[in-house]
């Protein structure tokens, strides 16, 4: 996954743009470039980031410790945040979560390209699934950048406990000299099963982006992904645009079948 952001450097002069993954697809990622951000070794490229986020729980605090961007901060560390050009996240700690959305899509676009952006894949019920939070029957068509959905208490039991899992690998891995800790206190964990939306990028982004590239793991945990990866690849994608916006709605994983510069990074036992 770094070697692909090294690759889009490598590609054109200039700025790049690259969205991130949140959840547990890109963390051995996240902590690579953060051990490389404490020495020189990746400067000439994080000089070089604009870095966004792609999904929020919302209304919560931003320094919530279940939030994407917590996450992001204990996994790449300072260093990572003080040299690239710039970090940008999707607030979450307003009552105009629209408002903020536009803002949000509005610094986005301002950055012209999308150079790389690293998406999952979420299993759905009948073998459906995701990509960012596009859920299946959410209406999201080819030109929506982003929306704001409703929540379930599944989506966010399933949340707390990845983030729980992910800190307690992340805490096996702390130097002793590292004071970034996981604390999941009660009363974050209370805010955050307060949440009622999601806050995530639409189809029309992932259809401009430059280069996706998509990492699959954790199938041992989550045995669905088997099924919603297989259906992934094996469904034919209708050329009759009612009937392909249906297959889209249903299941949402298909919009990444319409970009034509994909890069799909499976581990073995998502294939068994």
């Amino acid at each position: 996954m770094l070697a692909e952001i090294e690759a889009a450097a490598r590609s054109k002069e200039g700025d790049l743009t690259i969205i991130l993954l949140g959840g547990r697809g890109a963390q051995a990622m996240h902590r690579l470039i953060g051990e490389q951000a404490k020495t020189n070794e990746v400067d000439h490229l994080l000089s070089r980031l604009h870095v966004f986020t792609q999904d929020a729980l919302a209304p919560m605090r931003m320094e919530n410790s279940f939030s994407f961007v917590r996450d992001f901060e204990r996994l790449l560390g300072p260093d990572f945040f003080r040299k690239v050009k710039s970090f940008t996240a999707m607030r979450t700690d307003t009552e105009d979560l629209e408002g903020e959305l536009i803002r949000y899509l509005e610094q986005l676009e301002s950055r012209g390209e999308i150079d790389v952006l690293f998406l999952g894949l979420g299993p759905e019920q009948n073998a459906a699934s995701h990509l960012a939070y596009i859920k299946p029957n959410s209406g999201a068509a080819a030109t929506d950048l982003a929306g704001v959905i409703p929540i379930s208490p599944d989506i966010l039991n399933h949340h707390i406990a990845k983030f729980k899992a992910g800190g307690a690998r992340y805490a096996r891995f702390q130097r002793a000299d590292d004071s970034r800790g996981t604390d999941f206190s009660e009363t974050d964990e209370s805010e955050c099963r307060r949440a009622s939306h999601i806050l995530t990028l639409g189809p029309a982004t992932i259809l401009r982006a430059n280069r996706i590239v998509q990492s699959i793991v954790d199938a041992d945990t989550a045995p669905a992904k088997r099924a919603s990866f297989r259906r992934l690849i094996e469904t034919e994608i209708s050329n009759d645009p009612e009937t392909r916006q249906h297959q889209l709605d249903e299941n949402p994983g298909l919009w990444i079948r319409l970009n034509s510069n994909v890069r799909s990074l499976i581990l073995p036992n998502v294939l068994t």
